[in-house]
This record gives C-alpha cells, sequence and structure tokens, in this order.
C-alpha cells in the first residue's frame, strides 16, 4: 500500500513539475474544453431552433397519414399538436394507456387528452364507434383530468358514436377534419366549438 501511494505521490510531483516548466499547457486545454462547450452549446441551441422550425412549418397529406403505423399516427398527432403551440405534448399510448396516446396543454392552460384511432383504409375501414368512446369517457375526466378530451381518426365515426360524444361533450376528429387540421395552419382549438373556458388569458393578451 505503502509503495502504491510513493509512486502515485512521485506521478503527481512529477505532472505539477511538467505543468509548471510548461505553464501554457493549462491554458490550452482551458481554452480547448471553453471552445468544445461553447460548440455543444451552440449546436444544442440550432437544433431546438430548427426542431421549432420544423415543427411549425409541419403539415402531413392524408395518404402520408394512412401509411403511418399506428404509433407513427399517435406521434403524428402529438407533433401538431406542438406545433399549434403545445410544446410539451407528449405521446404516451401503449400497455396501460387508460384510453390517452397523446396528452397537450394548450397555450389557455387546458389538459387535452386525445386517443387516436387510425384506419389504414382511411374511410374505407371500420368506422369507430361507441365502445371506443366509453373508454375515453370513463378516463379522460376522471383518470387523466383532462379539459378537452378528444378522439382522432383517419377514418369515420358511426352515427351512435356522433350522438354519444354530444351528449357527454367529447370531441370527435375525422378524417375530412384531420385533414383541414394536418394540412393547415390552423390550431385544433380552433377548429372544434364548444371548448372549455381557458384557464389563463391567451398568449399576448
Amino acid at each position: 500500500m505503502f509503495l502504491v501511494l510513493a509512486v502515485a505521490w512521485s506521478l503527481l510531483v512529477g505532472v505539477l513539475r511538467w505543468m509548471a516548466a510548461h505553464p501554457w499547457v493549462p491554458v490550452v486545454l482551458l481554452l480547448a474544453l471553453a471552445t468544445a462547450g461553447g460548440v455543444w452549446v451552440h449546436r444544442r441551441r440550432e437544433t431546438a431552433r430548427w426542431d421549432r422550425v420544423r415543427q411549425q412549418g409541419l403539415r402531413y397529406e392524408m395518404p402520408q397519414i394512412d401509411a403511418l403505423h399506428h404509433r407513427q399516427f399517435e406521434e403524428a398527432v402529438r407533433d401538431l399538436m406542438r406545433r399549434d403551440g403545445c410544446p410539451e405534448a407528449t405521446q404516451v399510448g401503449g400497455a396501460g394507456d387508460n384510453g390517452a396516446d397523446v396528452k397537450a396543454t394548450d397555450p389557455f392552460g387546458r389538459l387535452w387528452v386525445i386517443q387516436c384511432k387510425h384506419r389504414s383504409a382511411g374511410l374505407a375501414g371500420s368506422a369507430v364507434g361507441t365502445p371506443d368512446l366509453h373508454v375515453l369517457n370513463g378516463t379522460g375526466r376522471p383518470v387523466h383530468h383532462g379539459d378537452v378530451v378528444v378522439l382522432v381518426t383517419n377514418g369515420r365515426f358511426t352515427t351512435k358514436a356522433v350522438a354519444f360524444a354530444r351528449s357527454q361533450r367529447l370531441h370527435l376528429v375525422d378524417r375530412h377534419l384531420l385533414a383541414r387540421w394536418a394540412a393547415g395552419s390552423t390550431p385544433l382549438w380552433e377548429l372544434l366549438s364548444a371548448l372549455p373556458s381557458p384557464r389563463r388569458p391567451s398568449p399576448g393578451s
């Protein structure tokens, strides 16, 4: 043990003497570290800036959406909510999601709980019926505490589903409304009616 400590001390003394004889080395190392740190910070900021630009200009055409996997569809809905001004929108769908695939808080402080139903055949696929809405209605507010509870599909809804949603204050986004939302730049809350009151003033007011 003593030998190890002696060797370590000898090495430390040697390094200190070498650095004393070459005082410019620590300065160069510090400058290199500072430069590397500055480059890293700059790249992070540029990446974040371009992510914002990409999100703000995000557009989808319906053939693109139809070609998505159902998980990718959830991610697309999440990204559209981010584009609209919900930077913390998250994709939460999966096992045990309790009927929520995407959650987002809009600029007015309202929590959105969104369930996504993707149909690879679009309008030709099976219509979304009341069973899916029963699940969403049972968890959207009681479990997730959502202010705005939405079901989004690239397909269609049954007549009974539309009536049930209206009676339970659930919001439906069918293929036609999704096309307007995804291909445009209007936030979803401006395309839907009968939304709850904002929790806070609108930005810039």
